[in-house]
């Protein structure tokens, strides 16, 4: 599906997407139009799909991470993905996912310390119909993030 003129583009943009077309031409020796209708391919066919720019959660004035595990209540009036939906729509909350194990969802969220992250949890997380328990692991460091 993609040879190694895609990936190497695909490389760049991830580093930066604000690179130009002639910008990677000129890194990668391809034609500059070569580069354009590439991009435009996989723009077309899903690939990629945005370009965006990365934060600065710190200074920001959120250098705080925790990931949360949801167990969901199978008896609520709700499904699932409706309390996902609804746990992603808080303010503070990054990412939802659905996983497998003792617990179905696992959250990342961010806040300017562990007293925000304590309150979301208790006061907005807590409170959303479906949830039952929770478990909250504060991150020491991050090694690696991708927002990809």
């Amino acid at each position: 599906m993609l040879d190694e003129k895609d990936l190497a583009i695909l490389k760049v943009l991830e580093e930066d997407s604000r690179r130009t077309t002639k910008a990677i031409s000129e890194d990668l020796g391809i034609p500059r139009a070569t580069v354009h209708e590439r991009i435009k391919r996989m723009v077309e066919k899903g690939i990629i799909k945005r370009f965006t720019i990365t934060l600065d959660h710190s200074a920001l004035g959120e250098p705080i991470i925790a990931f949360i595990l949801v167990s969901f209540l199978p008896n609520a009036k709700v499904s699932q993905r409706e309390v996902a939906q609804r746990i992603s729509d808080l303010e503070g909350v990054y990412e939802v996912h659905l996983i497998s194990g003792e617990y179905d969802m696992l959250v990342k969220v961010r806040g300017k310390s562990m007293e925000d992250i304590g309150a979301l949890v208790i006061d907005r997380i807590r409170e959303v119909e479906g949830v039952g328990r929770t478990l909250t692991c504060a991150s020491f460091a991050q090694v690696k993030e991708q927002d990809h």
